[in-house]
């Protein structure tokens, strides 16, 4: 189907309303295959103003004599409104938006027809493959080696082609392995603390089932875990369903690690929300942000009643238990839920920035969301394909990225000098994994993204964000290099709601560009006078 038999009407004189801080526009508003348009006029002050239709989340449509409003929702939580001259040109903008931003074919969306000026195709897509971390692992220890028996995607079409494995265990037994994890997701390093010489790891569920199967070769993985570790070194399986519902999962063909079949391994249960209620809290919560009007009692209840500070809490206390057992514990750590495409990530990822200092640089958070996110398979076209306003909310979405981004929030909050990115880094991501110019956050897995030519046909996030002209925004401009573990504090009173992106377009922007623009200035003036500042290993907490 062409674009052009979608758009009904492809002009029409509007104002456009953006919220409470930004002026209105006046001028001619256009549809085309991708974007919604507002042209000022020649006259006008103003630049051109430009919408990515993907980037509709809702929309809401009412006529009144002889013209018409259009509310348009939008996935990064904006909320604008369009004030449209006649009747039928307000109804036919209204469908066409309707349709255009609902398109399904990955290949028909705006990644494939992006060319931005400066950038190549290509470009950045070979910054993050599993090869350089690999490098790394090698150089620490031989226990571990690269494994291509996933290069066809036929083993697991969630991973990506080369996975890291125990050196001991061949490629037949991976295949074995595959085949009593759910979704073929065997156990495969996320992540080796070179201080102890112990590893996490990430799987799904094995499908033991009711008649409680064992798969020989998936208990000599584990085994030879812990042999490449150091000596002596125990495992803990940290299993983030509810011990119930994991018994449940026998009844369906899943279920858990039996003790007596991986001695040296101990079973912990951190239960952690996804799918329906993660998205029904972060519904709720945004709800509860857009409420100007309520008065303080009621929006302190609607906050305790949305439970998404709990969630963070939650799911920065099992990341915390996870870094526990591999930094100061010398244990090897294992992560799986049911599919281990969701809080799995969610947890592996966050232990990493806790004991990893080089995570949390520009380049290494960068590899971090690649490779433990991206090309570990979390779903991002299902799970972010709406945000908080739509009203058809599948059962397969959920914010668990997002719930991610608000967590690495958390910890830049308590430890300023401690990421090199900041909030703008954050802010940039959640807005490209719900809507993109760039191919990155594309499809399901890399085999999808494989069978779409997604590496040679669209460009990378990276690329962009990577130009020196964004860099200002994103990176921080207090951060002091260390070597040292970042241990957050997860009890509710320190933490915080992140008006950087529940309250972004409610709140006026300009205070917090200046203050950042003020401390750039600042520290680069210090840089001038040769005075770098200094602070001591113990950094304080706001």
């Amino acid at each position: 189907m062409e674009f052009s038999e979608l758009i009904r009407t492809g002009r029409a004189q509007a104002k456009l309303l953006r919220g409470p801080e930004a002026p209105p526009l006046r001028g001619t508003l256009c549809v085309t295959g991708h974007h919604l348009l507002l042209s000022p006029g020649p006259q006008a002050t103003s630049d051109l103003w430009l919408l990515l239709l993907r980037r509709v989340d809702s929309i809401e449509k009412r006529v009144s004599g002889d013209s018409g409003t259009i509310t348009l929702r939008c996935k990064d939580l904006r909320v604008l409104q369009l004030d449209i001259e006649g009747v039928e040109a307000t109804l036919d903008i209204a469908r066409s938006i309707e349709a255009l931003s609902s398109l399904e074919s990955v290949i028909t969306s705006f990644p494939f027809f992006y060319r931005p000026k400066g950038l190549r195709l290509g470009d950045a897509w070979h910054f993050h493959p599993p090869e350089r971390y690999y490098k790394r692992v090698a150089r620490e220890t031989n226990a571990w080696r690269l494994s291509e028996v996933n290069e066809d995607f036929s083993l697991c079409p969630s991973y990506p082609r080369a996975v890291i494995v125990p050196r001991a265990v061949d490629d037949d037994a991976l295949a074995r392995c595959a085949r009593f994890r759910q979704g073929g997701r065997f156990p495969v390093l996320s992540y080796h603390h070179a201080p102890s010489g112990t590893v996490l790891l990430r799987s799904s569920q094995p499908l033991t089932g009711p008649q409680k199967r064992r798969c020989a070769e998936d208990e000599e993985l584990l085994r030879a875990a812990l042999a490449g570790a150091r000596p002596g070194a125990r495992g803990f399986i940290l299993d983030t369903r509810s011990a119930q519902a994991a018994k449940q999962a026998r009844v369906t063909g899943g279920g858990t690690e039996a003790k007596a079949a991986y001695p040296g391994w101990k079973r912990l249960h951190r239960p952690l929300e996804r799918g329906w209620p993660l998205q029904e809290s972060f519904v709720r919560l945004v709800e509860a942000c857009g409420d100007l009007e309520q008065s303080m009692d009621r929006w302190l209840s609607q906050l305790e009643a949305c439970h998404w500070l709990a969630h963070v809490k939650e799911a920065l206390s099992t990341a915390c238990l996870a870094a526990q057992g591999v930094g100061r514990e010398g244990a090897c750590v294992l992560v799986h839920g049911a599919e281990g495409t969701d809080s799995t990530l969610l947890v592996t990822s966050l232990a990493q920035l806790i004991l990893d200092p080089s995570s949390r640089t520009m380049a290494g958070f960068q590899e971090l969301v690649e490779r433990e996110w991206i090309q570990a398979g979390h779903p991002f076209q299902l799970r972010c394909a709406h945000s908080a306003f739509s009203h058809a909310r599948p059962k397969h979405e959920a914010p668990t990225f997002l719930l991610f981004l608000d967590c690495v929030w958390q910890l830049g909050r308590q430890f300023p000098l401690s990421l090199e990115f900041g909030e703008g880094l954050l802010l940039a991501l959640f807005e490209h994994a719900y809507a993109s110019p760039f191919g990155t956050f594309l499809c399901s897995s890399e085999k999808e993204r494989c069978l779409c030519e997604v590496r040679t046909r669209t460009h990378s996030l990276w690329s962009g964000l990577n130009q020196p002209k964004e860099q200002r925004k994103l990176r921080n401009p207090l951060y002091v290099p260390s070597p040292l573990a970042i241990w957050p504090s997860v009890e509710l009173q320190t933490l915080r709601l992140w008006q950087g992106l529940f309250l972004r377009w409610i709140r006026p922007p300009e205070p917090s560009e200046v203050a950042w623009e003020k401390v750039w200035q600042i520290v680069t003036d210090k840089k001038t006078e040769g005075c770098e500042p200094t602070v001591s290993a113990s950094e304080p907490r706001l």
